[in-house]
This record gives C-alpha cells, sequence and structure tokens, in this order.
C-alpha cells in the first residue's frame, strides 16, 4: 500500500498495517457541508466552538472556514484514554477553557464519538456553565457503541469498529498528520 510522503517513521522498524477507509477528497466534501449546514442552522447568531483537543483540530481547522456566522473557538482537553484503545469511562478534564462561555451558543467539536462517555461528561460540564444553547458535531460516529445516550446533531460520517488514524486522531500520538483516514491494525498484546 503507497501512503503519503508525510507518512511517521516506522515506530519499531515494523509499521502496523493500514488501509485508508475515508480519503482526504471525502474528508473535504464531508467538512464543507457540515460548514453551510452549521451556518443556516446559527444564522443570526454568534457562535462559541468548543475543541476538544487534540484530536479535533484539523477537523475544526477545516470546519470554521467553511462556517459563515460570526463565531470564536476555544479549546479543552479531555482524558478518558490514556495510552489505551478503549475510553476507561473515567473523564478527567487536562485543559479547561481560557474564554467565557456563559450566555453563548455552544458548539462542541469531536473527532470521533464512539461509548458517549467522555461526551456525556462534557455536555453536562458545560450546560452547567448557564450556555444558551448546546449542539455536537463529530467527524466520525459509531452511534450503535454507545453506552450513554448523547445527541450528536452534526456527523460527517459513520465509522466502523475498527480502531482510526489520521487527520487528527492517533495511536499513542502517532499518525495525526496523515491526509486521509485509516484503519490501523494494531499489534497484538501479550
Amino acid at each position: 500500500m503507497t501512503l503519503q510522503a508525510n507518512r511517521p517513521e516506522p515506530l519499531s522498524g515494523n509499521d502496523p498495517a493500514l488501509k485508508m477507509i475515508f480519503s482526504e477528497k471525502d474528508i473535504k466534501k464531508a467538512v464543507k457541508k457540515l460548514g453551510k449546514k452549521i451556518s443556516k442552522d446559527y444564522e443570526g447568531k454568534d457562535l462559541f466552538i468548543v475543541g476538544v483537543m487534540k484530536g479535533s483540530l484539523m477537523f475544526l481547522c477545516d470546519l470554521v472556514r467553511h462556517i459563515s456566522v460570526p463565531l470564536t473557538y476555544d479549546f479543552m482537553s479531555i482524558s478518558s484514554y490514556g495510552a489505551a484503545t478503549k475510553s476507561s469511562g473515567v473523564v478527567r478534564i487536562m485543559k479547561d477553557l481560557d474564554l467565557p462561555v456563559e450566555s453563548k451558543h455552544v458548539l462542541i467539536v469531536e473527532d470521533i464519538i464512539d461509548s458517549g462517555l467522555t461526551l456525556h461528561y462534557l455536555v453536562n460540564h458545560l450546560q452547567a456553565r448557564n450556555i444558551t444553547s448546546l449542539k455536537v458535531c463529530t467527524l466520525l460516529d459509531r452511534p450503535y457503541r454507545r453506552e450513554v445516550d448523547v445527541e450528536v446533531h452534526y456527523n460527517g460520517f459513520e465509522c466502523t469498529d475498527d480502531f482510526v488514524v489520521g487527520y487528527g486522531l492517533d495511536w499513542n500520538q502517532r499518525y495525526r498528520n496523515l491526509r486521509d483516514i485509516h484503519a490501523i491494525e494494531l499489534p497484538a498484546i501479550p
């Protein structure tokens, strides 16, 4: 399989196998469509976007360029995975917002929503700050994996159970810089 020139150096001589599931072209098309829909839904309103770091960074940067309403954005860093490939269910805020969010129309931007545990925690955390409204946008969604009920208002793609990397998504902080989204075949854990 041929990958882009920006592929990271091998982890230890043998990179895990990667299989592209969403191309850069498909991602750009989905992001543009989401930006237009969000712009229409927030017409006449100022929007406050909360990017969930680090995975949403590339998605958020591309998305805001397609949103035509006035907006500000800030970032939160939340951990529920650590170095694991599945959520531990224990959610910690590593970095909170720097800007006030009270009385704002808030849009949470996520890279991927799976069990919904992290998002559920984040929604409750933000709603406690007396915001005007709150919606959720994600690039990748796995609604069939939900462990808690969370509403996703905008999604780019439904995603398979594969562990995915690229376009901001990582495995052990690697592969975020790939332009496409790939399923990665992780090494067996002894």
